[in-house]
């Protein structure tokens, strides 16, 4: 549970990432600088490596250049309250050069709401002092330095960024203009209640290199004409849009075009348009999306009411030397601001822009963004808290309560909730449930996840440090929360949630809950979770991350409808026949890498244990037979000699064999050639020892094989290369008569069972263990990788495919979820307004909201949730086979089975029924309804 994919990807509308890759919509040509920034902030990284092992995940979001600018990037946080700290943390997870925290402020009673590195034993000491060393433990790559001066010229041309949170309006006037002087970008960021505040000026001179953060488009195309007009395979959509921005390779005829400069495109249908005039096209040819660089500066006019009432409230701190009493009515504070610093609602844009100021990677703001999310408020007309609900208690929740009283904090105490995930969701999850005080009396917070720490996990899941690693994830981030808050009731479990697990989680214990909050990063679970909330009418709160993008969706019994109600498309999948002799791309080589792992060096020992019947698929048969009879190694150089003759197979043999069948001037029955469009003719391989892909190969799938035996393994190269020269390969001759099938509909209609007529030897005449292998990204000993990315390679240099790198080859193998912090962080801050209004009790379905957002565009938008279908039920009197099993009258249990009516009507208790029967579950589908009908949400009733 250790990621947090997004989990429902179509309601990102135009944001989402399409089959493929997602193309520009607003693409503009570069425009050149007249000089370099005083700041260089233009110019890319140093070339320091990268910690890839800990980066990996940022690094599929940012990429390497953009990682390297950032690592050139001196950081200045003014003000350590909530917003600073939190803003803090995900610029030090992120690895700027280095982060200096300032204030000149001291720990008071009001920041322990939000600021989770004070403590109660640090009221009085200032707040950047204290928080620095806490902060410094974040990611030992980002020294974090504490000031408490002035901030004037000569220190402020330091750094490259400055942000400036909680200070005065005369403040930000100063820094600014002398930033803007400077070249320095400037972020400005506050939170007065539930009001947010954010400007960024990152100069006239700011280069936006990536707008949007999405891998470029490509498109197989099967024609050009003369006048100009290229048309694209038909399997598919190609998906660019006019004003998109293409350029050519592997062009046949039109040689010219191959590596052309950007050509802009208008596209008519599933066809490109551009002005040039070239020979005719021959065969085949690929067409790319590339992005442009565009300079960026930009003003946009706030929203004028919430401008004021800012600017009103720098007016009077600046005459009063104090902020308005909370809640008190007076011409300043009309808008109803109060003195609460809750960092989660504006954090997300704050440290999204900072990411992009020491970057140039993804679009800022237009300058200015306001946010408020009154609607956590209570519901009531005219229900108003007055001075004294919400005067200082001298308590760490003193900051909440000036906005929402003290009642609500009470309610907070007493919440039972059950966490599921401890990851990056989980962890930010956690952190604001110790500051807003859930659990912290009566209640508790029970969190459950399986999994131990890894190091990639520590760029983003913040509660966990180095020395944590290979500790489980839920007793970690336990223990790190009850440091940020004592008072707060938690519970670490280690289960997985499913029906294995339901003996823990049973009735008792979900009967319990106020609720649930979903940290998963798969839609199984998810689903399986939702089935349980809606099946004992618990509150749901989802969310997801993917990347840039994000979201939230909030389930409420009998008022949203739940998170099974709508689902995401399946992904699209690689035709077996595409993967197995006709692939056209990289992502069909790894794809084509990672069966073959599996079919190798799991499937192989794990099938030996099974109860073979008479019939199975062949290829599953051959396998299972070679690892026990042909192929069965007995000495490392068992290994080596088949790791070699198994290269010759695949990359040799087969496709000497697939020539063979279909030789490169091979004709369709239409007179076509058969190798054009997606189908490469491929071409064999020639072993070498000298070649480094070669033996990479040999050494990741010899050490493999060695382990599936429980053989000794070796990393001597040069012993290797030794016992290859010993290595007698069969010649192969091409056979006549084999079937290969061209497309998968020939593969269904095709007898793929064989009759297994060698009798396998007893297990007792075995003397070896064979052991499954479980594919394992993050591991960089474990040959895993290894093996997909010379496997990958390999085939890909059979097909002429441009190879990829183990970085990519890792993201798409390991089919890894990007993610950053500052996306998590933001979603989670939603969540725990709608945790605010669930506590509450809020009934209106439109004080709920469903967040969308992709902070690479940027992109934000929240939706009333869908409410609950509801169904028309009637009443009827017909004796039903539960009454009489349970002798109930027929007028206590309504169930009738004639006209397949559904519904309960009187509660049952559960005596009656019998212990073994705890609820049943039923589906609204009576069609012929009473003279008396009512109207009820389709839920799931459970009966007491």
């Amino acid at each position: 549970m250790s990621s947090s994919p997004l989990s429902k990807k179509r309601r990102l509308s135009g944001t989402e990432t399409k089959t493929g890759s997602h193309c520009s919509s607003s693409n503009s040509v570069r425009t050149d600088l007249s000089h370099t920034p005083a700041n260089g902030m233009a110019k890319n990284g140093n070339d320091a490596e990268i910690d890839e092992g800990l980066y990996s995940r940022q690094l599929y979001v940012l990429g390497h250049d953009a990682m390297k600018r950032m690592q050139n990037s001196n950081v200045l946080i003014s003000g350590m309250r909530g917003l600073g700290v939190e803003i803090a943390k995900n610029v030090i997870l992120g690895g700027v050069r280095s982060v200096t925290v300032h204030d000149q402020g001291v720990a008071e009673w009001r920041d322990l709401s939000s600021q989770f590195y004070l403590r109660e034993e640090d009221l009085g000491k200032n707040r950047a002092e204290v928080s620095q060393p806490r902060l410094a433990e974040l990611n030992n790559y980002v020294p974090v330095t504490a000031y408490t001066g002035a901030l004037n010229e000569d220190y402020l041309t330091k750094f490259q960024v400055v942000v400036l949170t909680n200070s005065t309006l005369d403040e930000q006037q100063q820094v600014g203009e002398l930033c803007h002087g400077k070249g320095i970008k400037l972020i400005i960021a506050d939170t007065r209640g539930l009001f947010g505040q954010l400007f960024c000026d990152f100069g006239e001179e700011m280069i936006v290199y990536d707008t949007n953060g999405e891998q470029p488009l490509s498109a197989m195309i099967s024609m050009i004409t003369k006048q100009g007009v290229v048309t694209c395979l038909d399997e598919a959509r190609h998906g660019f849009e006019s004003g998109d921005y293409v350029t050519f390779t592997e062009i046949q005829g039109m040689t010219e075009l191959n590596g052309c400069q950007p050509v802009e495109i208008k596209v008519l249908g599933k066809t490109c348009l551009f002005s040039s005039k070239h020979q005719v096209f021959v065969c085949l040819g690929v067409t790319l999306q590339i992005y442009t660089s565009c300079s960026f500066f930009q003003v946009h006019t706030p929203s004028a009411s919430l401008h004021v009432g800012f600017q009103a409230i720098h007016a009077f701190q600046k005459k009063h030397n104090n902020l308005p009493a909370p809640w008190s009515y007076t011409p300043i504070t009309c808008l109803d601001f109060s003195k609460n610093v809750w960092p989660t609602q504006i954090l997300l844009f704050t440290c999204s822009l900072l990411f992009q100021a020491c970057t140039g990677k993804f679009m800022p703001i237009m300058q200015w963004l306001y946010f408020d999310a009154l609607e956590c408020l209570a519901e009531e007309e005219g229900v108003t808290l007055t001075k004294e609900e919400c005067a200082p208690r001298n308590c760490r929740y003193d900051g909440q309560i000036a906005v929402f009283g003290t009642k609500l904090q009470d309610m907070l105490a007493k919440q039972r909730y059950f966490l599921v995930g401890a990851g990056a969701i989980g962890c930010e999850l956690l952190k604001n449930f110790a500051m807003i005080g859930l659990a912290s009396g009566e209640g508790e917070v029970i969190v459950t996840d399986m999994d131990t720490i890894e190091k990639s996990n520590l760029n983003r899941q913040f509660l966990f440090r180095p020395s944590d690693v290979t500790k489980m994830k839920s007793d970690t981030a336990a223990a790190a929360v009850k440091q940020m808050n004592p008072s707060i009731r938690i519970t670490g479990h280690q289960n997985r949630v499913g029906p294995d697990t339901e003996r823990i989680y049973d009735d008792d214990f979900f009967e319990s809950l106020d609720g649930v909050a979903n940290a998963l990063d798969n839609v199984d679970a998810r689903m399986y979770m939702d089935r349980r909330c809606v099946y004992y009418r618990k509150p749901l709160l989802e969310s997801g991350t993917l990347g840039t993008k994000g979201n939230v969706q909030v389930v409420i019994p009998f008022l949203t409808e739940s998170y099974s109600s709508s689902q995401d498309p399946p992904e699209k999948s690689i035709p077996i026949c595409t993967l197995k002799n006709f692939p056209n791309a990289i992502e069909h080589t790894l794809q084509w890498a990672r069966d073959e792992f599996e079919g190798l060096f799991k499937q192989p020992p794990e099938n030996r244990t099974l109860k073979l019947p008479g019939a199975q698929p062949m290829e599953v048969l051959e396998a299972v037979y070679k690892s026990l009879i042909t192929d069965c190694p007995h000495s490392w150089a068992d290994c080596v000699a088949w790791a070699r003759n198994h290269w010759q197979c695949q990359y040799s043999n087969n496709i000497r064999q697939l020539l063979h069948n279909f030789p490169p001037d091979q004709l369709t029955s239409s007179g076509a050639p058969f190798w054009s469009g997606p189908k490469r003719c491929p071409h064999p391989l020639e072993f070498s020892t000298s070649n480094e892909l070669h033996m990479d190969y040999i050494m990741a799938a010899a050490n493999l094989f060695a382990q599936t035996y429980s053989l000794p393994c070796s990393t001597d190269r040069a012993a290797v290369v030794k016992i290859l020269q010993e290595v007698k390969v069969p010649v192969f001759t091409p056979r006549s008569g084999v079937k290969i099938h061209v497309s998968d509909q020939e593969l269904q209609n095709s007898n793929s069972s064989v009759e297994l007529k060698t009798r396998l030897p007893s297990s007792e005449s075995f003397q070896f263990k064979l052991n499954p292998i479980d594919f394992e990204k993050d591991d960089d000993t474990n040959f895993h990788m290894d093996f997909i990315v010379a496997a990958s390679n390999l085939r890909a240099e059979n097909y002429d495919i441009p190879p990829t790198d183990r970085h990519k080859s890792k993201l798409i193998a390991g089919k890894i979820i990007p993610a950053i912090a500052t996306t998590t962080a933001a979603v989670v801050g939603l969540v725990c307004l709608e945790l605010i209004k669930i506590v509450q009790g809020h009934k209106k379905l439109e004080s709920y909201k469903n967040g969308f957002m992709n902070l690479a565009l940027p992109f934000f938008a929240f939706s009333e949730p869908i409410a609950a279908p509801r169904h028309k039920v009637g009443t009827c009197f017909c004796v039903s086979p539960f009454v009489l099993l349970f002798g109930l009258s027929a007028g206590s249990f309504l169930f009738c089975v004639a006209c397949r009516m559904t519904e309960i009507v009187t509660k049952v208790s559960k005596k009656k029924l019998g212990k073994h029967v705890k609820a049943l579950v039923f589906e609204l589908c009576c069609n012929d309804l009473s003279d008396e009908d009512v109207e009820v949400p389709y839920v799931r009733y459970t009966i007491r």
